[in-house]
């Protein structure tokens, strides 16, 4: 019996053991729950007291975090347009605040790359290059020392509908503001945002000033700030190192044909590339590349002496009219070329995108297929949180929009900065002979041009495809010099086009991050994923 009685006084007591350690949980969540309760009512008197506080001593008027805005967009261009209408039909509610609600005129932002067209019908904006007389782009001629090479998108995989698109910049523009503002959930309003306003390091919002001049406040969870290349905002936001490489002159040539229909014509001149390529049907866009930040002044008639007498000549000949005819017409604009790395400072409430946030040379038309490549990336990231209140969570998740964008965006930006370099004219025999090598590899057709072109069009947005590519140019620039027989002058002049070409690359993918482009497996943020309400 003695076993029995022991066995029924084991059971006995974890009876009793387990009861007691169930109302000990109970207890003690309870009071848990109480203090957070107390807590929360504390801080929400305090949040009272705060914006009683500001609204006594500051003239300038609020709107209090329950204004019922889930997201304030700083800027209403390509990136802060289509981000509108995308977070709107997300259902979110959006406020955006532009300088200038009018069309603009602008000489870049005028391509837009097949990857970039596909991101726009991800995004349900393709009607917007419609109704504009844009012009479909289907690859690039390349033009150098009287000799000519075709080169096209390879487009086989895709619709027919499919391709690149050029137009004018602000045509594009206003058709995806127009459509943002059919949504009843998205606001857009003209002024001027003077400053982000932080509250122990979490931005709740901005202070921006209307129309009509009067100063007033906005908050909201998140503040998207995309106010472009001249943003006054993004200091706090990132680290900005912008170089200005050289500067754009633009022109407009009317009523020519270029060699090519429906292709963007890049002409290796001396010193700079010069691109050409339609913007309606009547229209093409010339832009002529000024090496450097000082340029020839317009008024004295010095700088239409430096495109009569330096560049014309350089010209294609089926448009040589054309151009000359627009110098004597007189509207020439100009436009500085920069280059900003993305090196955002993660800031809870607050995000960077498009020209803002991450810059680079315009010569591949990539600007807006970033942009709209960035939207598809946050607009997934967003799409699965029911509420944009947790700022602390939301701060998290977002953080994998820095790493989740770099294969499309760190692809264009590096093939951007690479091909500038190597496209330029130089005295240094090396250089020379890699800028040589880039055409003669081009035209060689199959891999050798289809590669390079689904790269710089977005098809195919792999970074070591980039750098095998580019690499292979400078293999075949030195197996060109060992022929017909090497020699020692021949070894060197190789030697030093492989490091030139390691000169030029490799720089640019330091600034990108050579773990976010080549190992972003490795990065913990790659793989957090929002929570499923």
């Amino acid at each position: 019996m003695a076993p029995a009685i022991e066995f029924d006084q084991f059971i006995l007591a974890t009876f009793f053991a387990s009861l007691f350690a169930l109302v000990l949980v109970f207890v003690l969540r309870r009071s848990s729950r109480d203090r957070k309760d107390d807590a929360n009512s504390n801080r929400s008197k305090m949040n009272r007291g705060l914006v009683a506080v500001s609204s006594q001593n500051d003239p300038v008027s609020t709107e209090e975090d329950d204004s019922g805005i889930d997201v304030i967009i700083v800027g209403a261009g390509v990136a802060g347009a289509a981000l509108a209408h995308t977070l709107g039909k997300a259902r979110r509610r959006v406020h955006v605040i532009e300088r200038d609600l009018s069309e603009q005129d602008r000489i870049v932002g005028e391509l837009l790359q097949p990857g970039g067209y596909l991101k726009l019908i991800e995004l349900g904006l393709e009607d917007c290059v419609k109704e504009i007389d844009a012009q479909r782009v289907l690859g690039y001629a390349l033009f150098k020392d009287g000799k000519h090479t075709k080169l096209s998108y390879p487009l086989e995989a895709f619709d027919s509908d499919v391709s690149g698109r050029s137009f004018h910049n602000g045509r594009f523009v206003q058709r995806m503001r127009d459509k943002a503002a059919t949504l009843s959930n998205v606001r857009l309003e003209q002024g001027t945002v003077t400053s982000l306003l932080e509250e122990n390091g979490t931005v709740k919002g901005v202070q921006y000033k209307t129309k009509e001049g009067n100063e007033r406040s906005l908050y909201a969870p998140l503040t998207v700030v995309c106010d472009g290349c001249f943003s006054n905002l993004r200091r706090s936001l990132c680290k900005p190192n912008v170089d200005v490489p050289s500067t754009f002159v633009g022109l407009v040539l009317e009523n020519c044909e270029l060699p090519f229909a429906n292709h963007g014509h890049v002409v290796l001149a001396d010193p700079s590339p010069i691109l050409l390529y339609p913007i309606s049907s009547s229209e093409v866009r010339c832009l002529v590349d000024v090496p450097g930040q000082k340029l020839p002044p317009i008024a004295n008639g010095e700088m239409a002496k430096y495109l009569n007498t330096q560049v014309a000549p350089q010209i294609p000949p089926e448009v040589r009219e054309a151009f000359i005819a627009a110098v004597e017409k007189g509207n020439i604009r100009t436009m500085p070329n920069r280059s900003m790395p993305a090196d955002p400072v993660p800031t809870p409430g607050a995000l960077l995108l498009g020209d803002s946030f991450n810059m680079r040379h315009p010569l591949t038309g990539g600007g807006m297929t970033v942009a709209l490549a960035d939207i598809v990336v946050l607009r997934d990231l967003l799409r699965p949180i029911h509420s944009l209140k947790d700022k602390e969570a939301l701060s998290k998740y977002i953080e994998s929009f820095y790493t989740l964008r770099k294969p499309v965006a760190s692809t264009i930006n590096t093939l951007a900065g690479a091909l500038y370099k190597v496209f330029l004219a130089s005295s240094d025999e090396a250089r020379t002979e890699m800028r040589e090598a880039c055409f003669d590899y081009l035209s060689l057709g199959g891999v050798c041009s289809s590669g390079p072109v689904a790269l710089l069009s977005g098809l195919n947005p792999r970074p070591l495809s980039l750098v095998l590519h580019f690499f292979a140019v400078a293999i075949y620039a030195v197996g060109r010099l060992m022929l017909p027989f090497p020699s020692i002058k021949s070894f060197w002049l190789g030697a030093r086009v492989i490091s030139s070409a390691s000169g030029i690359i490799f720089p640019i993918i330091k600034a990108e991050g050579v773990r976010q482009m080549f190992f972003p497996r490795s990065i913990a943020a790659l793989y957090r994923t929002p929570p499923l309400q």
